[in-house]
């Protein structure tokens, strides 16, 4: 499958670019966030949730693993990095399979967990205040939604 890359020059583009994916989206996806410390990887969470109408604060669920949010469907984020053990059954099929989309940050460290379908996007320092996004569908469902978002 093709990749994709979106260049941001500073957090009202990154933000905008969330909220035009957040628009895309339906029930049961799955979007993989990686990246260094400090990224983006919550900011751009932000902006899903906002494009998905959420209301409420969105922050870092590191030390709680999973939040739920809800807006015009639930939005489930999820922070794994704490997460010891790769193999511990925490019930993440039922978000990924679930009524929502599912926001996982440092997915590849559950890689055994992860549904067979998915949106990986990798954030990069771009600049001062501007980041990279390189995204990699896997799966014609999410192949269909660079398409739509890149167009």
């Amino acid at each position: 499958m093709k990749k994709y890359e979106f260049i941001s020059n500073d957090l009202s583009e990154t933000n905008q670019f969330a909220k035009t994916l957040a628009n895309l989206l339906e029930p049961g996806t799955v979007i993989l966030l990686e990246g260094d410390l400090g990224a983006g990887k919550t900011t751009f969470t932000k902006g899903i949730a906002e494009g998905l109408g959420i209301k409420r604060v969105v922050n870092s669920p590191t030390f709680t693993i999973i939040k739920e949010y809800q807006g015009r469907m639930p939005l489930y984020h999820m922070d794994v990095y704490r997460v010891k053990d790769s193999c511990e059954d925490l019930g993440f099929d039922e978000y990924f399979y679930g009524e929502g989309v599912t926001v996982v940050e440092w997915a590849h460290l559950i890689q055994e967990q992860l549904p067979d379908e998915y949106l990986e996007i990798s954030i990069y320092h771009g600049g001062l205040n501007g980041r990279n996004f390189l995204l990699n569908p896997v799966g014609q469902r999410y192949e269909n939604i660079c398409k739509e978002l890149f167009e």
